[in-house]
Formats: structure tokens, C-alpha cells, sequence
């Protein structure tokens, strides 16, 4: 590896991200930072499964405070469905893009589901045993556009 495209990465990412792309289309692969650049690629998946564990988990705290926050909902649900809508829009994207990722939502949606609920009880200090210890409803319920939770008065 040449240790000047390696500083380069440390020195200035965006200029090389540029020389590698250049590298690569040129097909001079003897020059290209192998080693950073598999660990970028790395990365950028699992930023992917970041953005979509937070966007899950943030929809399902939404969704259950629709159901569940009895003494904010009139004043909040507009709000609410509109944060519901947004972040079923940006999975949505997520997953056009990836198509392959809906498989690792699947895998998450408990463990988001139970983030989700600890956050609300956190935040409204309602009783824990008022939320149901398992998801709400099934994933695709969930990323339905048309669908909501029955609210629980």
C-alpha cells in the first residue's frame, strides 16, 4: 500500500475518496488504499443498518404513543401521524435503494420494539405495564401508510 495515499485518507478524506474513485475507473488498482477503502464500504452498511434501527425504533415510539399517551393524544396526534408518515417515507427510501435490508428490519423489530417502549415509558412515566412486551403488529402493518394502531382509551 502506498503510504502517501494512505495519509491522505487521515489528511483529507474527501480528496481521497476522489483519487480512489479516479483509481478505480482508470483501472489502477495497484494504487488504490485497499484497506481503507474496504473499511469505508464496511462502514457505509452499517450506517445504512443504523439510520434504519433508529427510523424503526422512532416509528414505533410514535406509534405507541398514539395508542397508549391517553392524556396527549388530542393535543399531539396530528403531530404524531405526522412524524408516523415521515418515518415510514424515509424507510421506505432506505429500502427502494436496499432492498435486501427489509430481512434485517425483520431480525431488529423486537429489539426496536422494546427500545421503543422503554423511551416512552421514560418520557410519559406511564406504567410499564400498560405496554405489551411484543411488537404491536407486524412489520408490514407497521410500514403501512394507511395503517394505525387502535388507540386504547
Amino acid at each position: 500500500m502506498n503510504i502517501t495515499i494512505s495519509n491522505l485518507y487521515d489528511r483529507d478524506y474527501q480528496l481521497w475518496l476522489e483519487n480512489t474513485i479516479n483509481q478505480l475507473r482508470r483501472g489502477d488498482f495497484q494504487s488504490v488504499d485497499w484497506q481503507n477503502l474496504l473499511e469505508e464500504l464496511a462502514d457505509f452498511g452499517k450506517s445504512e443498518q443504523r439510520a434504519l434501527e433508529s427510523l424503526l425504533t422512532r416509528l414505533l415510539e410514535h406509534l405507541l404513543k398514539l395508542t397508549y399517551w391517553q392524556s396527549q393524544r388530542d393535543y399531539n396526534q396530528a403531530g404524531w401521524k405526522k412524524e408516523i408518515r415521515n418515518f415510514r417515507i424515509q424507510i421506505k427510501k432506505i429500502l427502494k435503494d436496499s432492498p435486501s435490508l427489509k430481512l434485517y428490519l425483520r431480525e431488529i423489530l423486537q429489539e426496536c420494539y422494546l427500545d421503543a417502549r422503554n423511551l416512552l415509558i421514560d418520557e410519559t412515566e406511564l406504567d410499564a405495564n400498560i405496554f405489551p412486551l411484543e411488537v404491536l403488529a407486524s412489520l408490514e402493518e407497521i410500514l403501512d401508510q394507511n395503517w394505525l394502531p387502535d388507540w386504547k382509551e
